[in-house]
């Protein structure tokens, strides 16, 4: 298959400028790197294509062999990376993969200042971690907290900035702007963070007094955070930008809490289910009749028990659960029954248990089945 003309690959017009074929570049790199596309299988091949096209258009000189000869100046013997008119064997084969390494990945990791060009992106503020608890009732109906969360915030003074009066910075002399200077070491160039500007680019002659050049302070924040109903134990809410602010001016970073819904004394709760456990009289589980349990709404509710009811027993309420985070509809909430034996009792009592006993012979189906299995198991080990 023909090769694709060049600037068609990059979206260009013949005769652009270098910036414009730069820019063309970086915007389809980012549309077509693989790790974007990965239910796209042509998208590795068109990304070697861009890079292709960008690495015979960003150098005048091959540019120009290109806008003469076509495709046919990179071949049988033209100029190509590692051979005259592209890269030497040493710094500048470095400088170059440096180049389209940030060219690629700039906006991803902040961006890096190029000579001339204003110096790095100002650096991105770090996220924010608050761990917040509230009560099941809160995670029922949603609630409003105001927390206190203790960050960095811009400068008023210098208004992010860092410098006083708040001034422009001046490019870095050191490293051009690049953030990071390079050395040449035998067959090796070594990269290293600029130690003048610490990697930001650029230089602040007179630093603002109220943040050291910083452009941001130390401050205790409140907020007010809406918590919607249905939240549980582990729900993350972000709140975009109310992170700690940015190096000079940089954009801030997000503040992310974590909810943690405390233990209830009378409900357990299994995603949108609450379990209730009640406990009844061995005579109420033994006659039947109607309770009255507890709802999370701070409502009541009547339930009939069966006769004869065992310990153990759920009933279902419908709808009488935690409400979703997201959808509709609310979950269930089930009774179980915990069946009571009494305890301090008195010598009538007693007697009126072992004459019920007596009678009862016939009462208990489930005591009857065991010790029937019972007898049959200790007859089996004897034969």
């Amino acid at each position: 298959m023909a090769k694709r003309d060049f600037y068609e690959v990059l979206g260009v017009e013949r005769g652009a400028s270098g910036d414009e074929i730069k820019k063309a570049y970086r915007k389809k790199a980012k549309e077509l790197h693989p790790d974007r596309n990965a239910d796209n299988p042509k998208a590795e091949d068109q990304f070697k294509e861009v890079n292709e096209a960008y690495d015979a258009l960003k150098d005048p000189e091959r540019k120009a062999a290109y806008d003469r000869f076509g495709h046919a100046a990179f071949e049988g013997g033209g100029p190509r990376p590692g051979q005259g008119g592209g890269f030497n064997q040493q710094g500048d084969f470095a400088s170059a993969f440096s180049d389209v390494f940030d060219d690629l990945f700039g906006d991803f990791m902040g961006g890096r200042g190029r000579p001339g060009g204003g110096g790095r992106r100002a650096a991105r503020g770090s996220d924010l971690r608050y761990n917040l608890r509230i009560k099941l009732e809160q995670a029922y109906k949603g609630t409003q907290k105001t927390i206190n969360v203790p960050t960095s915030v811009q400068c008023d003074t210098c208004e992010g900035s860092g410098a006083e009066g708040g001034a422009e910075p001046t490019t870095c002399p050191t490293c051009s702007g690049m953030g990071k200077v390079r050395a040449q070491q035998g067959f090796f160039t070594v990269e290293r963070t600029c130690p003048t500007c610490g990697g930001l680019g650029q230089h602040i002659k007179n630093p603002c007094k109220a943040c050291g050049g910083q452009g941001r302070v130390e401050k205790d924040r409140s907020l007010s955070v809406n918590i919607p109903a249905g939240v549980e134990t582990g729900t993350r809410i972000r709140l975009a930008g109310e992170g700690e602010a940015g190096l000079r001016g940089g954009p801030a970073g997000d503040l992310y809490i974590f909810i943690e819904v405390e233990p209830h004394p009378l409900f357990e709760r299994e995603g949108p289910d609450l379990f209730c456990r009640v406990p009844v009289s061995m005579i109420a589980a033994a006659l039947g009749g109607d309770i009255e349990v507890p709802t999370i709404d701070g409502g009541r509710s009547r339930v009939k028990i069966p006769a004869g009811a065992q310990g153990g027993k759920q009933m279902r309420l419908r709808g009488k659960g935690m409400p979703p985070l997201r959808g509709a509809g609310n979950g269930d909430m089930f009774i179980e029954l915990s069946v009571e034996t009494p305890v301090n009792l008195t010598s009538r009592q007693k007697e009126l248990l072992k004459e019920f006993e007596g009678l009862a012979k016939d009462n208990n189906p489930e005591t009857s089945s065991f010790f029937s299995k019972v007898k049959s198991f200790w007859d089996g080990m004897k034969g």
